[in-house]
């Protein structure tokens, strides 16, 4: 076993089923918790001088781990602490280390009423994966105030400081993400201080609070808004609730290009209908984006679907999020996730990408 300078003495084999959010995954070959960001460098430096597989492990919220489990030294971040200082324009500078719980931090910003953050409650996971996904939610993406990062590169074996504008911040992604070169340490987020929320730009979000789109509400109006609705799709963790274990949205929402969109479109109408209403959205020049859990409902994946032996569903409230029934297998939930992807492409030609990391493991 690798000798690693970390705050617990490294365990063997441990199930990693009991650190994502899907409750699935096989074992930890090594499994250590790093409570500072100095003890996280040491960590991956070691793994990497031992040529050891490295996993540098958050709140695994966007994880799916295979049953086999992963073959080398899980690194779980457990170094907490926020700063916050004013900024020269007159914002508010909030620094959090990468292994604090996100929502905490949510929270933590709407009490102290600073905005920016507040249509991001209730997003299961730490803070230091937040700008590696581009976290977003109800109109709101973490590339609107992220700052910057400081990350440890495991090319150049130095600690770096990335501004966001260097970070390629795109829709659910990053240059960071699909990569294991950086491990982000802590993030610094641009807040306002005056008690108001962000833009509300998100039709569901703008009703639930009865205001116009890009209007702006109380931070703490906004906050708990959100967290209704959530709750509503099962997307806030609540162990006793089978449709909270996943891992979150499965699938991203499709972009199309606009020279395909009239095929597109054309036969999303003659599946569904004439009179079809479909969802878009506007996304970078010359792309249209839409609604995945649309289409897979369109496609015949309704809440709760499932396929043998039924021990991964669809949620029952949501058609986006894939679901541990609470005896499932990785394999199951993949199994679950190829029939609904496959179904969706030959349905209507979109093809569907997952969200979450996979570790050892694929989709057919």
């Amino acid at each position: 076993m690798t000798s690693l300078p970390l705050g617990d003495r490294p365990r063997s084999d441990v199930p990693l089923s009991g650190y994502t959010t899907l409750r699935l995954g096989g074992p930890a070959s090594t499994f250590a918790t790093a409570t500072t960001s100095e003890e996280v460098v040491e960590a991956v430096r070691a793994a990497d001088a031992a040529a050891v597989p490295l996993l540098v492990l958050g709140g695994g919220s966007n994880l799916v781990v295979g049953d086999a489990g992963f073959d080398g030294t899980v690194v779980h971040l457990a170094h907490r602490g926020t700063r916050v200082e004013p900024d020269d324009d007159g914002r508010v500078l909030l620094t959090v280390e990468a292994g604090e719980d996100w929502d905490q931090v949510v929270a933590g910003a709407v009490e102290a009423g600073l905005g920016g953050l507040e249509c991001l409650s209730g997003i299961p996971g730490l803070v230091g994966a937040t700008p590696v996904q581009n976290v977003g939610a109800y109109g709101v993406e973490i590339s609107q105030v992220l700052q910057s990062v400081d990350i440890y590169d495991r090319k150049t074996s130095e600690v770096r400081t990335l501004a966001a504008g260097d970070l390629g911040l795109d829709y659910r992604t990053s240059v960071l993400k699909g990569t294991d070169r950086a491990v982000v340490l802590r993030a610094t987020f641009a807040l306002s201080d005056d008690g108001q929320s962000m833009p509300i730009r998100y039709t569901e979000l703008a009703r639930a609070l009865g205001v116009r789109q890009d209007e702006r509400v109380p931070v703490a109006d906004a906050r708990a808004a959100v967290l209704e609705l959530r709750r509503r799709k099962g997307m806030v963790l609540d162990p006793t609730d089978h449709d909270t274990w996943s891992a979150g949205s499965f699938f991203t929402n499709p972009i199309v290009r606009d020279e395909d969109a009239e095929a597109v479109m054309a036969r999303i109408t003659t599946t569904v209908g004439p009179d079809v209403t479909v969802p878009r959205y506007p996304a970078a020049p010359g792309t249209t984006k839409l609604s995945a859990a649309w289409l897979i409902e369109r496609a015949g994946f309704t809440k709760g679907f499932t396929i043998p032996p039924g021990t991964a569903a669809l949620s029952t409230k949501h058609t986006l999020a894939l679901t541990n029934r609470g005896n499932a297998t990785t394999a199951d939930l993949l199994a679950l996730a190829t029939t609904i992807q496959t179904g969706v492409t030959t349905t209507f030609g979109v093809p569907l990408h997952p969200e979450p990391v996979l570790i050892n493991c694929t989709l057919d």
